[in-house]
């Protein structure tokens, strides 16, 4: 009987949102206990320390590049930054990626290096402004825990997320790898990326205007009402809500990574001016910076298409 009872206890100890008593365990073992206690401070963790890997690898990696370059923005700074050591296989995966033209028998490597390439931009860039969405999550997260209600954790939620975007990572990575080697094959070098850069450019800059985006970025404005109407206890069903937040995301942004195409895809500071203008652009209302951000990409377009022609 006095089992039973112990048993009844505890489960109301779960079921009420009450902590685990972790005294038994040795100084690590309640450290980590009460990591995983606070799945916020986890994913916070966690989502700081990818942003930060990503800079930090974009940014050895355009330092290298600055070096085989000359003139774009930047490279006059970067240079004078001192080159860390980095393991052999990072030193291939930059030189993979900062190649024109695929390398002899690199084809399927490149591929993969770019991939990988575009997917830390797309966490550099697109990671921060994913920060009210995770934000939103935890804060219904902790409200259904201390109800005593399963949640799942929210790292689910950013996978599916970061899910999208490295499929679109995919897509931007086969057109940089076509582009490059139609563009190298032909003697008009560039000319051709030029007028490959306006094009870019004059998409970004209608997309700006165009009513999907003004609806995808209503979506990424106001994740409360997707988050609290779609909430589930179940990890697949919060993956499948990250992969639709994701789309969302991603139609609201895949315009303004196309600008790398015109300035370099490894241009850290465009990178950086994106990812500072998506998460602006996120937290304000009205559609003033998103129209006057279309106004310059036209002009822009129109200006290096007459350069290049």
């Amino acid at each position: 009987m006095r089992l039973d009872q112990r048993g009844d206890s505890a489960h109301s100890v779960v079921m009420t949102g009450h902590q685990h008593d972790f005294s038994h365990l040795d100084r690590a073992g309640r450290a980590m206990a009460n990591v995983a206690r606070k799945p916020r401070l986890t994913v916070n963790i966690v989502v700081g320390a990818s942003i930060l890997l990503a800079w930090l690898s974009l940014a050895a990696m355009a330092i290298r590049g600055a070096e085989a370059r000359g003139g774009a923005p930047g490279d006059a700074l970067l240079r004078g930054l001192p080159q860390l050591p980095l393991p052999d296989f990072l030193e291939r995966l930059f030189a993979l990626c900062l190649s024109p033209a695929p390398l002899d028998g690199s084809i399927g490597p490149r591929a993969a290096a770019l991939i990988l390439m575009w997917f830390l931009m797309a966490i550099a860039a697109m990671l921060p402004s994913a920060a009210p969405m995770i934000r939103t999550y935890c804060e219904i997260a902790d409200t259904a825990r201390i109800k005593g209600e399963p949640v799942v954790h929210p790292l689910v939620l950013v996978a599916g997320y970061l899910g999208v975007w490295f499929a679109a990572s995919m897509l931007f990575a086969a057109l940089t790898l076509a582009v490059h080697t139609f563009a190298a094959s032909g003697e008009l070098f560039e000319p051709l990326l030029g007028v490959a850069g306006a094009i870019a450019l004059l998409i970004a800059g209608l997309y700006q205007f165009s009513g999907l985006k003004e609806a995808c970025l209503k979506k990424c404005r106001n994740p409360f009402s997707i988050l609290f109407s779609n909430w589930s206890s179940k990890a697949g069903r919060v993956f499948r809500l990250g992969i639709a937040q994701g789309f969302w995301c991603l139609g609201c942004c895949w315009a303004l990574m196309l600008v790398m195409f015109a300035v370099g895809v490894m241009n850290v500071f465009w990178m950086a001016l994106i990812g500072l203008f998506t998460l602006i652009e996120k937290q304000t209302t009205g559609s003033l910076p998103t129209r006057l951000a279309g106004a310059i990409l036209l002009v822009w377009a129109a200006a290096l298409l007459v350069i290049s022609l």
